[in-house]
């Protein structure tokens, strides 16, 4: 059965008002002492003139899923899930980000917002063992998946196979690799570039079905980076060949 959509439940200002100005706000809920200022007084009128309730309420933090929701929490209509072959026609030549079981939903967030602003065309992530696509995430994404498509799928290696049937290059981030993400020529080519899992990094099944891997140079003894940031600097030097 195919997933329903993702996305119902977003908290944060930033999070709830790009999902209220693509219309997907059906519910709002505001804290009463933050109606005062301009930007909470503009999220309220766009919720209610494109149809959504809003309600007042005294404080949001005991119901919030978030640590810090900002005074606000959407009941919204769901994002459809894309399919592989939707994101690979999003951009030219195409450009997917694929993660292999991210499990931080800050980190899923936040590469959500790098891929939005690298201009990438989307998102593939698991659907199971996996960050989910929660509140938490919207917040960090701060409005980015409302203009990043995401496919979740059962496996990773299995979509990484329909990618190359697709004319897509794997490429993956690995902090060990002899040759380097920066000038990479293939990055102008079709490609999905692959995040492993923090901590452990691709697994050996994802790591067999790529063409490639790079690695971000590090200073002498430095860790490696966090997955979001590596992904960050990835999409932003794809970005930077192809233009």
């Amino acid at each position: 059965m195919a997933p329903a959509g993702f996305g119902d439940r977003v908290e944060g200002f930033h999070a709830v008002a790009a999902a209220a100005a693509a219309g997907r706000v059906e519910e709002l809920w505001i804290e009463r002492h933050r109606r005062h200022r301009s930007e909470y007084r503009a999220l309220d009128d766009v919720v209610r003139q494109s149809g959504g309730r809003v309600h007042e309420v005294e404080d949001l933090v005991a119901q919030a899923e978030t640590s810090a929701p900002q005074g606000v929490i959407a009941r919204c209509r769901p994002l459809a899930d894309a399919t592989l072959e939707d994101l690979a026609t999003r951009v030219t030549p195409a450009a997917v980000v694929v993660l292999d079981h991210i499990v931080d939903p800050h980190n899923l967030g936040a590469i959500a917002r790098s891929v939005a602003g690298a201009g990438l065309g989307g998102l593939v992530v698991a659907g199971r063992r996996a960050a989910p696509l929660s509140a938490t995430a919207f917040k960090a994404a701060a409005g980015a998946f409302e203009r990043v498509g995401v496919a979740r799928v059962n496996s990773i290696a299995d979509a990484l196979a329909r990618f190359r049937k697709l004319g897509l290059w794997g490429i993956g981030l690995e902090a060990n690799a002899p040759a380097q993400l920066w000038g990479q020529p293939l990055l102008t080519e079709p490609l999905a570039l692959v995040v492993g899992e923090e901590g452990s990094g691709l697994s050996r099944l994802v790591r067999d079905r790529l063409d490639l891997l790079v690695s971000i140079p590090l200073a002498a003894e430095s860790e490696s980076l966090n997955a979001s940031v590596a992904t960050a600097l990835a999409a932003f030097e794809v970005a930077r060949l192809r233009r």
